[in-house]
């Protein structure tokens, strides 16, 4: 899936991981990061607030988001 960034250079991963619905909350964006389920751009990423930026790609849960 597509997400574009719209408000500023980047978005924080835990905020994209709301946005696109993957966590319906920031405490379980927060458990994911940290158990090191989130791959950005094929590297797991373990801080939360990690800037991601257009260009980049974030794995998790079998699903693929790609900023743009």
């Amino acid at each position: 899936m597509e997400f574009k960034l719209q408000d500023g250079d980047y978005i924080e991963l835990v905020q994209l991981l709301k946005r696109v619905k993957i966590t319906m909350s920031g405490g379980e964006a927060k458990m994911l990061i940290a158990e090191g389920q989130v791959k950005r751009n094929g590297v797991t990423e373990t801080r939360k607030r990690a800037k991601i930026r257009v260009g980049e790609t974030v794995e998790t849960q079998g699903k693929t988001v790609v900023i743009v």
